[in-house]
């Protein structure tokens, strides 16, 4: 389901049930809420690039709490390797930092570990080599990748842009309770119940 809150209002402004997350249905949204009068200044995602086209006319804020999930991902929450140990622990700084000395922190490590980074090993069975570390290399693309956007709300204080999706999480932590009490319903009738709890009045 593609949902789209009003963060500062908080508000549900559109919801829909998709068969898959493409860019077409951000800009369907986009489309759609423009018809309505509804324009953003902002947008906070959990970190699809598609996002960044759809809306690359405005900022569009990194959620911190996907970033970091992203990198646990990849890392676990115990990661065993001093590399993985110190890049887990910097990707948990984002909240708490700025964009400066987060990658003041982020480059060093980058350098340092580069090497190790480039590791390859061997499959016996195919004779193709390997990155060792691939997990650890997939974390550091990551963060790359969207090094632009975790701090897009400490570039724009005006627009009081939120750093994370809390917000709207919190609603489908209410949505997926209700869900779990009406297990038996048809797939129908649990599309009906979310979209009723979505547009539901705070």
């Amino acid at each position: 389901m593609l949902v789209i809150r009003d963060a500062h209002r908080k508000e549900n402004v559109y919801a829909r049930i998709l068969s898959s997350e493409t860019t077409f249905a951000y800009q369907e949204a986009r489309r759609e809420l423009a018809a309505q009068g509804i324009h953003f200044s902002a947008f906070v995602g959990d970190g699809r690039l598609a996002t960044s086209f759809v809306f690359s006319d405005i900022p569009v804020q990194m959620c911190h709490f996907h970033q970091l999930q992203i990198a646990v991902r990849y890392l676990t929450r115990n990661p065993e390797l001093p590399a993985g140990i110190e890049l887990l622990e910097l990707v948990q700084t984002l909240a708490h930092t700025d964009k400066e000395s987060f990658l003041d922190a982020f480059k060093p490590w980058c350098a340092t570990w580069s090497d190790f980074l480039k590791e390859k090993t061997v499959n016996p069975e195919t004779g193709k080599s390997v990155y060792k570390h691939r997990r650890l290399r997939s974390a550091r693309t990551s963060i790359v990748e969207h090094a632009d956007h975790p701090f897009k709300f400490q570039d724009y204080p005006d627009l009081h842009i939120p750093n994370t999706t809390n917000s709207l999480d919190g609603y489908f932590k209410k949505v997926k309770l209700a869900l779990g009490v009406h297990a038996g319903l048809s797939r129908e009738h649990k599309h009906k119940l979310v979209l009723s709890l979505i547009f539901a009045r705070e």
